[in-house]
């Protein structure tokens, strides 16, 4: 039976900062906070009755009393404790979010380009109002997403970054997610929006850390927002606590011309959701899902993507790799939509993985979904063992049995983390691969 608890606190806390409105409980957001609430408060948490549910069970969530920053609270943290989650050779816009929060302390903006806003969605509310109730839940669908809901009826702060036309934002923006669970249980539900006009481009990095080993919850919601022939370079990176839940959306809407580069690489966190849709409904636009997730002892890691073809002459192209060891289980559902109208599209998805114990397990499930007929489509998934043949090959060349199998998934996980651009990321995400893989942390 579903623990509701939770889902009553949570409905419990919305009256309360309701109550701590002073004079926009009538203003057009909150009217869709309330619309919002309202659908959680129908639908609850999602259980495994649900399709779309189906192999992920919330219920290590739901059994803990998290409290959540219904506003933003001093939090005492130093400099160096925030510095050391900065990858080093980072060069660039810094946005700090404290459980959800954004903290002007520790953030700090280089871009100075004419139009361009890069900060708190909150502050943004003040300065650009007419910009986010343009786009702000009109694309991350809280209908049919109970736990979109959720975010959206609690959406107060987070990011807001808005990239005016034919501008190419020169320093890169990383949201650096700090969740403290140094003291108790906390939720954190960060609302983050980007925006690009015509012609412009950015370079975004989401990461997620945690300090302290309280259970800790992030339910976070991200649209993406891209105009004619706009671009984005988007990485989200997951180096969350043992204790850490992280259930995320990213929704993106894509217009003609534009490109969306994603890669998602998890590999901290006890329980993962990570939803990804991009929604091509522009001519000759293009969509790139990279995604990479090691796992051992018991974490639980769920991506779910939907590549939605709606006009003709799109691209999209898929790759998601695993590395399941211990009682690790992973589930990859890849959907690719074709419409009817899409003629000329070109999709292909390929999902792999490697089960490193006995007990390890994945559930992969990709979709192919085709309304038209003059199309190029192509999808798959495979789950197999380390090459034995190759282990044989290098252990005959001196090479110990644990060096191999380490030496062996860092050559299967390497052509994702290669996908990305940056080169001091590419290169950290490598390090910190070795030292995953090496058991160092």
């Amino acid at each position: 039976m579903e623990n509701q608890d939770l889902k009553y606190k949570l409905i419990s806390d919305f009256k309360l900062m309701e109550s701590s409105l002073n004079g926009e409980s009538k203003s057009p957001l909150h009217q869709i906070r309330q619309d919002a609430i309202s659908v959680f408060e129908e639908f609850g948490f999602p259980g495994k009755k649900s399709e779309e549910w189906k192999y992920t069970n919330l219920n290590p969530i739901l059994k803990n009393k998290f409290r959540q920053y219904l506003i933003h609270e001093k939090i005492n943290l130093s400099y160096e404790e925030v510095a050391k989650f900065i990858f080093p050779g980072f060069e660039g816009n810094i946005i700090v979010l404290i459980n959800g929060h954004y903290s002007s302390k520790f953030s700090k903006i280089e871009t100075n380009q004419e139009g361009v806003f890069i900060g708190s969605f909150a502050d943004a509310r003040k300065t650009h109002n007419e910009l986010i109730l343009k786009y702000f839940a009109k694309y991350a669908d809280y209908y049919r997403n109970s736990l979109t809901a959720l975010n959206t009826a609690f959406a107060n702060d987070g990011v807001f970054i808005y990239v005016p036309e034919n501008v190419t934002v020169n320093e890169h923006v990383l949201i650096l997610n700090i969740a403290d669970a140094r003291e108790e249980s906390l939720i954190a539900q960060p609302r983050n929006l980007i925006v690009l006009e015509d012609g412009a481009s950015i370079n975004v990095i989401e990461e997620y850390n945690t300090i302290g080993s309280n259970p800790f919850f992030t339910n976070s919601v991200l649209e993406i927002v891209l105009k004619s022939n706009a671009s984005i370079e988007h990485y989200k990176i997951q180096n969350d606590g043992d204790e850490a839940f992280h259930i995320g959306l990213t929704q993106v809407q894509q217009d003609t011309r534009s490109k969306y580069n994603s890669t998602v690489v998890t590999w901290g966190g006890s329980l993962i959701r990570n939803t990804l849709n991009s929604v091509l409904a522009g001519e000759y636009c293009e969509c790139h899902f990279n995604g990479l997730y090691t796992l051992q002892g018991k974490q639980f890691a769920d991506n779910h993507t939907l590549a939605d073809h709606a006009v003709p002459n799109c691209y999209s192209n898929e790759l998601y790799k695993g590395l399941m060891d211990d009682k690790s289980v992973a589930v990859f559902n890849g959907k690719i939509m074709v419409r009817k109208d899409a003629q000329k599209t070109n999709a292909y998805q390929s999902n792999k993985n490697i089960l490193l114990s006995d007990s390890a397990q994945i559930n992969a499930k990709p979709q192919l979904e085709i309304y038209a007929d003059d199309v190029k489509c192509s999808h798959g998934a495979t789950t197999g063992q380390l090459d034995e043949i190759a282990m044989f090959y290098m252990r005959s060349r001196g090479i110990s049995k644990a060096e191999a199998k380490i030496l062996l998934m860092h050559a299967f996980a390497t052509d994702v983390i290669d996908t990305v651009q940056d080169d001091s990321l590419r290169e950290y995400l490598h390090k910190n691969l070795m030292r995953k893989l090496r058991k160092e942390i």
